[in-house]
C-alpha cells in the first residue's frame, strides 16, 4: 500500500488548491518545499491551550502540508520527509514545543514509515507570536524519490 492509500485510511482527504498569493508547495529539482501551514485553531501554549491541544493544532497543519504536496506532486507515494519545521505560540515559560510538534511528526510516520521515508530531521521552536494568532505552523522538505 502506498503512502496516498495509507493517508486516505487516516481520513485525511485531498481537495483541489487555487493558486494564491504563496506557492503552498514549490519544486526544486526532486525535492518539494512547503510554505508554512498553519492549524485553525488560535492561542499560545502555555496560555490557555494544552499539549493536546497542540498536538491535534500541528496535526492538523500536517493534514494541510499532505494536501498541498498531494496538489503539486499529484500522489504522495515515491517521496520521502526529509525536514519538519514546527512553530509553536508560546509562553517563554513553555518548554514542550517538541510534544505539541509530534502531532505533525507522528501523522507523517504512520503514513510514510516511522523508520523508513517518514523518519526525518526537525526543529521544533517556540516563538512569542506567529501571524493572525495561530497557535501552530508547520513546514516540509519532501523528496522526490524516483527523479534520483
Amino acid at each position: 500500500m502506498g503512502a496516498t492509500q495509507r493517508a486516505m485510511e487516516l481520513g485525511v482527504t485531498f481537495s483541489k488548491q487555487e493558486p494564491g498569493y504563496l506557492n503552498l508547495c514549490a519544486k526544486s529539482h526532486n525535492l518539494l518545499f512547503t510554505s508554512g501551514h498553519v492549524s485553525d485553531m488560535k492561542g499560545k501554549l502555555g496560555a490557555g491551550l494544552t499539549v493536546e491541544q497542540g498536538y491535534e493544532a500541528a496535526k492538523q497543519c500536517a493534514v494541510k502540508i499532505l494536501n498541498s504536496v498531494h496538489n503539486r506532486h499529484g500522489s504522495l507515494d515515491d517521496l520521502k520527509l526529509i525536514k519538519l519545521l514546527g512553530c509553536v505560540n508560546s509562553t517563554l515559560e513553555f518548554t514542550d514545543q517538541h510534544l505539541v510538534v509530534n502531532g505533525a511528526s507522528d501523522l507523517f510516520h504512520k503514513i510514510f514509515g516511522k523508520e523508513g521515508d517518514g523518519y526525518h530531521a526537525r526543529s521544533a521552536l517556540g516563538f512569542a507570536a506567529l501571524p493572525t494568532g495561530v497557535a501552530v505552523e508547520v513546514e516540509a522538505i519532501f523528496e522526490i524519490k524516483s527523479e534520483n
